[in-house]
């Protein structure tokens, strides 16, 4: 008798002590900040734009010869016309031999390989057919007036988490990274929006949607984002893609003249003079007609000829130098080099010819 009133006791105390769980009232938001709604904006209005990209690639069995078709990697892409061209980078689809794009909206296509410039790491990929509708394009905006500190958007499948936006600032310009593929990729945009690998191909973004890069690479010694990305130019973009498109590779504009950075790089050091010691002139081509002189080999060594120590009033160090600078015009174009012969300096204008 005594235990069930000393539990029945217990079971009151009980009861009486426990809290009441009643729900917490929610705090209505109120109305997104604008730069929340412009950074949402401009999310949705890019985002059918960008393409994540898988690649394969064909391998043969050591004792079996037989053929296999495996995964390679991913990337992000860009749809860049109405005709259904994908805009990505070489290193995305470098040693791939099939690619299979996904849109934003769930379609899937198997894309063919239209063109490829490996010293801008930039690729074109086509889908589509009869009857493709392409989704909405983002705007085509400018690079060469960018300033440090403007806001950039990044869109892209880092990791493979698919249509992914981070956000971040111009933080320098005209950066340069070393290329296998040829000389250095120049002219580069640095952010530190967050570009993870699987961001190679996508769109950098100005405030206002427009594109002004493609994300190409990352600085990082653990592989991940460590606050250092980079994008080909936009205006670079605007040169290459469409000779892509058309021939299916990119021409370089050439002075019809050569040099060698190693050997340069020598002779600026005998000479103290800074510039682009010409090595050979092509027979007939611009520099031949506009009379410069390539270096001689003497008894003594190398006596030096003509040195270009400027293009269009922009100095010129070394070889690269020259290249990048180069890659600003086009075929056909006029330009001005300064050159230094013999401690005297003079101007010469010569039109641009197709590189080999």
């Amino acid at each position: 008798m005594n235990g069930l009133l000393l539990a029945a006791t217990v079971s009151l105390l009980f009861n009486q002590s426990a809290p009441v769980a009643e729900p917490r009232m929610v705090t209505p938001r109120g109305d997104l900040a604008a730069d929340e709604r412009a950074n949402i904006d401009l999310f949705r209005n890019a985002r059918e734009s960008v393409v994540f990209i898988s690649t394969r690639q064909r391998v043969a069995d050591f004792w079996t010869r037989n053929v296999y078709s495996v995964p390679r990697g991913s990337g992000s892409g860009l749809v860049w016309d109405e005709a259904g061209h994908i805009l990505t980078n070489y290193h995305v689809i470098e040693g791939a031999s099939e690619a299979q794009i996904q849109l934003a909206d769930g379609r899937q296509f198997s894309a063919t390989l239209v063109g490829t410039s490996p010293q801008h790491d930039l690729a074109v990929l086509k889908i589509g057919g009869a009857g493709f509708t392409a989704p909405a394009r983002v705007p085509i905006g400018t690079s060469n007036d960018l300033q440090v500190g403007q806001n950039v958007f990044a869109i892209g499948n880092p990791f493979g988490l698919d249509w992914t936006l981070t956000k971040g600032i111009v933080s320098a310009l005209d950066r340069s990274l070393p290329n296998e593929n040829g000389p250095d990729i120049r002219n580069l945009i640095q952010t530190d929006a967050a570009i993870n690998p699987g961001n190679s191909g996508g769109p950098l973004l100005d405030s206002a949607g427009r594109l002004i890069g493609i994300n190409t690479a990352i600085y990082s010694p653990s592989g991940a984002s460590a606050g250092i990305g980079f994008a080909v130019p936009v205006d670079t973009v605007m040169r290459v893609v469409p000779q892509l498109i058309s021939e299916g590779r990119y021409t370089r504009p050439s002075l019809g003249l050569e040099s060698d950075d190693d050997i340069n790089d020598r002779l600026k050091r005998a000479s103290g003079i800074e510039g682009v010691f010409v090595l050979r002139v092509d027979p007939g081509s611009s520099a031949d007609r506009a009379g410069l002189i390539a270096a001689q080999r003497t008894r003594g060594g190398v006596a030096p000829g003509d040195i270009v120590t400027a293009l269009n009033g922009k100095p010129v160090s070394r070889v690269g130098d020259l290249l990048a600078r180069l890659d600003d015009f086009r075929v056909g174009q006029i330009v001005e080099l300064t050159l230094m012969r013999g401690g005297e300096e003079r101007m010469v204008r010569l039109k641009l010819e197709p590189g080999i």
